[in-house]
C-alpha cells in the first residue's frame, strides 16, 4: 500500500497551490501595461479624462479575463455595479466633480470585490473583498511569478521574513501619516530627508526621481491588485450565516435537542418574553405620545405659514435642531429593530398591537423627517445654498427609505442583513445620483440672486473653476447685496467687502484661472465642463474695474 502511494506521488504532477499559480500571459502583459498607463495618466495630472481611461482599462481587462460561463455573470449586483462605474465614469469626463470621482473609485472597487464572490450581497463586504483580495495579491506578487528551480526553495524562508515584516512596516506607516498630518514640523522634516535623498539619487541617476519611482511602484500595486484576483473568503463566510427573515430560535435551554444547549443554573424566570413585551409596548407607547406632542408643536410653528421673527438665529434653529431630529430618528429605527430582532416577533398574544404600535412610531417619524426639509428649506430659503444643505435632503432620502424598510422589518419579519442590503443599495444609487448632478454650478446660479441681502463670495471663489462663468455673468447682483463676505470658508476672521471690491475679487480670480489654465491644462485632467467654461469666460477688465473702486472711494471720502 505505501508503496502504491509512493509511486501515485511520485507519477502525479506537483500541485500548485491556489495562491502561487502563476499568472497568465494575458496578466503579465497588463499589470506593466497598467502601471505605465497609471503613471502616465496620474503623474501631476488632475483627475478626469485619466480617471475615465484607467478605469475602463480595469474593467476591460477584468471583463476579458472572465470566462463565459463565469458565476459572476449571472449576478445581478454585479451588473448593477458595471452600469454605476460607466456612468460615474461618464460624470467624471462631463462634470470632473469630487461626488462623480468618488463615486467612480467606489463602483470600481465594489465590482471587483463582486468578481471575487460573485454570491455577495452587502454591498460594503464586497468593497472590503476586494480590498482584501488586493492586499493578498500584492503580498504574494512575487510567488506568481514563476522563479527559476534553483531559487525556488529559498522562496519559503523569504516569504516567512517577509510576513514577520508587514505587520510593523503596516503599523510604521499609520502613524507616519498620523504624524504628517499632526505635526507640521514633522512633515517639513520628513519632506526635506526625501529631497536630499532625492538629490544623492540624482547625482548617481541624472534622470532618477524617487517621487516618480514610488509613484510608479504605486500604480504597479494598484493595477495588480485589481486585475490578479485572489479568492477571498471571509466576508463571504460571514455573510453565508445572515437569512432574508427573522426566524424562531429554540437555542440556550437546557436540552440536546438544540443546537445551543444551555444547562446552567437560570436565575431569570419562565415569562421573560412576555416581560420584554410588556417593556416594547411601554416604549411604544410612551414615546409615541412624547413624539406626537412634538409634531404637533412642528407642524403648527414650521409646516403653515413660517416666517422668522426679527432677530431670529434660524443658523441656531436650523443647526442644533436638525441634528438632533436626526439623532432621534436614528435612535427611533434602532430601537424598532432592537425589539423586533428574534423571538417577540412570534409573540402571538401581543404582536398585533406591538406591530402597530410601532408602525405608528415609524410614521410619526416620518413626519419627524419632514420637519428636518422644512427647516433646511427655509434656510436654504433665507441663506442660500451650501454643500451640507444638499446633503441633508439626501440623507432625508434615505432616511424615508430606511423607515420603509423598517416597516418591512415589522410585518415581514426581515431581518437586520436584509435592511442592511436593501439600503446599502440606496445608499450606493444616492452616490450616482449625487455623481451626476452639475451641484456647483446650481448652487452659484441659486445663491446669486437678487432677493438675497447677504453672499457668501469666499465660498464661491473657493469651488472649481467651471463655476467662474457664473460669477462673471452675474456681477451685476452684487450691487443690490449689503453683505458681501470674501473670507475663504472655515475663515476664524469674516472679511466684507463693497459691491466694488467683490468685483475686483471675481476679475483677479478669472484673470488668474486664464492665465493658469493653458500652461497646466492637459488632455490627462481634462472635463468637459471646465474646458466648456473656459471657452465660455469673458475676458477680464481690470481697468474698468479700477476706475469704479477709485469713484466709490471717493464718493465715501466726501461728507
Amino acid at each position: 500500500m505505501t508503496t502504491f502511494t509512493a509511486s501515485l506521488a511520485a507519477a502525479a504532477p506537483a500541485a500548485v497551490p491556489a495562491r502561487r499559480r502563476p499568472l497568465t500571459v494575458l496578466q503579465k502583459l497588463l499589470i506593466p501595461a497598467g502601471a505605465v498607463l497609471f503613471d502616465g495618466l496620474f503623474w501631476h495630472r488632475g483627475a478626469g479624462l485619466n480617471l475615465a481611461l484607467y478605469t475602463v482599462f480595469v474593467l476591460g481587462a477584468t471583463l476579458a479575463g472572465l470566462p463565459r460561463h463565469a458565476p459572476v455573470w449571472r449576478s445581478g449586483y454585479f451588473r448593477l455595479l458595471l452600469a454605476g462605474t460607466l456612468l460615474s465614469a461618464g460624470g467624471v469626463v462631463w462634470y470632473g466633480s469630487g461626488a462623480a470621482q468618488l463615486a467612480c473609485v467606489i463602483s470600481l472597487t465594489v465590482l471587483l470585490g463582486f468578481v471575487n464572490q460573485p454570491h455577495l450581497k452587502l454591498v460594503a463586504y464586497a468593497l472590503l473583498t476586494a480590498v482584501g483580495g488586493a492586499a493578498q495579491a500584492v503580498a504574494g506578487l512575487l510567488p506568481y511569478l514563476r522563479l527559476p528551480q534553483d531559487r525556488a526553495s529559498r522562496w519559503p524562508r523569504t516569504r516567512f521574513y517577509l510576513r514577520l515584516l508587514v505587520l510593523p512596516l503596516l503599523i510604521l506607516g499609520v502613524f507616519h501619516v498620523l504624524f504628517l498630518l499632526a505635526n507640521p514640523r514633522y512633515s517639513a522634516l520628513v519632506g526635506a530627508v526625501l529631497d536630499q535623498l532625492g538629490k544623492w539619487l540624482a547625482a548617481l541617476w541624472p534622470n532618477f526621481s524617487l517621487p516618480h519611482l514610488l509613484f510608479f511602484l504605486l500604480g504597479l500595486v494598484l493595477t495588480a491588485g485589481a486585475l490578479v484576483v485572489v479568492p477571498f473568503h471571509f466576508f463571504q463566510d460571514q455573510e453565508s450565516r445572515f437569512g432574508e427573515l427573522v426566524r424562531r430560535q429554540r437555542d440556550r435551554v437546557a436540552s440536546l435537542g438544540v443546537r445551543r444547549p444551555d444547562f446552567r443554573t437560570r436565575d431569570r424566570g419562565a415569562l421573560d418574553l412576555r416581560k420584554e413585551y410588556l417593556a416594547a409596548l411601554a416604549v411604544f407607547g410612551l414615546v409615541n405620545g412624547l413624539l406626537l406632542v412634538v409634531n404637533i408643536i412642528d407642524v403648527r410653528w414650521i409646516w403653515f405659514g413660517f416666517v422668522p421673527a426679527p432677530g431670529f438665529d434660524l443658523t441656531q434653529f436650523v443647526h442644533e435642531g436638525t441634528y438632533v431630529l436626526i439623532l432621534s430618528i436614528l435612535v427611533a429605527m434602532g430601537i424598532v429593530l432592537w425589539f423586533f430582532r428574534r423571538n417577540l416577533n412570534f409573540y402571538a398574544p401581543g404582536l398585533a398591537a406591538l406591530r402597530w404600535g410601532a408602525t405608528v412610531w415609524v410614521g410619526q417619524n416620518a413626519v419627524l423627517a419632514v420637519s428636518v426639509g422644512l427647516r433646511n428649506y427655509y434656510y436654504i430659503l433665507h441663506t442660500g445654498l451650501a454643500y451640507k444643505r444638499i446633503g441633508v435632503y439626501g440623507f432625508l432620502l434615505l432616511t424615508f427609505f430606511g423607515l420603509i424598510t423598517v416597516l418591512l422589518k415589522i410585518w415581514q419579519r426581515r431581518s437586520a442583513f436584509a435592511l442592511v442590503r436593501l439600503n446599502s443599495l440606496a445608499a450606493y444609487g444616492l452616490l450616482l445620483l449625487l455623481a451626476l448632478g452639475n451641484w456647483e454650478i446650481w448652487i452659484a446660479r441659486y445663491n446669486l440672486n437678487p432677493r438675497f441681502q447677504t453672499l457668501d463670495l469666499g465660498f464661491l471663489l473657493e469651488m472649481p473653476a467651471r463655476v467662474l462663468p457664473e460669477l462673471a455673468a452675474r456681477q451685476a447682483v452684487l450691487d443690490g447685496m449689503s453683505r458681501i463676505i470674501i473670507s475663504p470658508p472655515g475663515s476664524y476672521n469674516e472679511t466684507t467687502a463693497t459691491p466694488a471690491q467683490a468685483r475686483a475679487a471675481i476679475q483677479h480670480r478669472l484673470a488668474q484661472w486664464r492665465r493658469q489654465y493653458p500652461r497646466t491644462a492637459h488632455w490627462q485632467s481634462w472635463t468637459r465642463a471646465e474646458s466648456a467654461a473656459f471657452a465660455h469666460t469673458p475676458p477680464p477688465a481690470p481697468r474698468r474695474l479700477r476706475r469704479g473702486i477709485l469713484r466709490e472711494r471717493g464718493a465715501r471720502r466726501e461728507p
